[in-house]
């Protein structure tokens, strides 16, 4: 079974000093990139795969300490990422990677993709993640099955999953994954954008889920003493809650997507 693309896919994964969205770092990330059939790929030294496909690995210096359980889990510690390249030192290189292309992911859409844009914001690169098709295959597998991704790939793939949390070992098995589930459910289509708005939970207008979109597809608050009361008429009533807002401890995603609220009013 062969997706049907449009535009280059990219499955990746990262591991991270931490789970926390707005604090934490990346120490390794992955990506393998699906082009579309005739689309001939553009190598270089630090890309490989098959026909048709480019992967991307390095390790990265989060410039923090990585926490014992972190590295308990990933194996990866700070001796393994002193003088590797940090995340701003390669994100023009990741930018130019990742253009045009539609992303997927295990739990990529609550965790993998909003550290992603952090990073780019902290690197003070602007990447649109608007316009583009998220497919998780996490929330496939549990709108289907309820399981972990090691029991997605026995279940899916019948194999045991070695090296987990190796990302390069996870993003590989994310893609069969996704091709398996492909094949077993009839109701799924082998189409980007269908697995896109498939594997999608959530009306979020940030990655955090502080500022969602009601019914009419208005921005509205999701905490706090605002919650469920739209966002511009807030900034309108209470403009020192946008100030507030902009020098808390929230994601540099929500307050990028505060600002351009704020601006679209104006």
């Amino acid at each position: 079974m062969k997706l049907i693309l449009n535009r280059p896919l990219v499955f990746f994964d990262l591991e991270t000093t931490g789970v926390n969205i707005g604090t934490d770092r990346i120490v390794e990330f992955s990506f393998l990139k699906l082009f579309p059939e005739d689309s001939a790929p553009k190598t270089d030294l630090f890309t490989s795969g098959k026909m048709g496909e480019e992967i991307k690995t390095s390790l990265i210096n989060p410039t923090i300490p990585i926490p014992p359980a972190s590295s308990d889990i990933h194996g990866i510690f700070d001796k393994d990422v002193a003088g590797k390249p940090t995340f701003k030192e390669v994100a023009n290189e990741l930018k130019t990677f990742l253009e045009n292309c539609d992303l997927a992911g295990y739990n990529s859409n609550k965790f993998d993709i909003p550290l992603l844009v952090e990073e780019f914001l902290r690197a003070d690169i602007e990447f649109e993640i608007k316009g583009r098709n998220l497919i998780d295959v996490q929330n496939i597998f549990h709108k289907m099955e309820e399981r972990t991704l090691s029991a997605a790939y026995k279940f899916y793939c019948f194999k045991n999953l070695e090296n987990a949390h190796s990302a390069e070992a996870d993003i590989k098995a994310t893609y069969e994954i996704l091709l398996a589930q492909i094949e077993k459910y009839e109701n799924l289509k082998n189409d980007v954008g269908f697995l896109h708005e498939f594997s999608s939970r959530s009306n979020n207008a940030d990655f955090a889920g502080r500022i969602i979109f009601d019914k009419n597809g208005k921005e509205v608050f999701n905490f706090g003493k605002h919650k469920g009361i739209p966002v511009e008429v807030v900034l309108q009533k209470e403009p020192s809650y946008y100030a507030w807002m902009m020098q808390g401890d929230f994601p540099l995603y929500t307050k990028k997507v505060l600002s351009e609220i704020k601006n679209r009013k104006k």
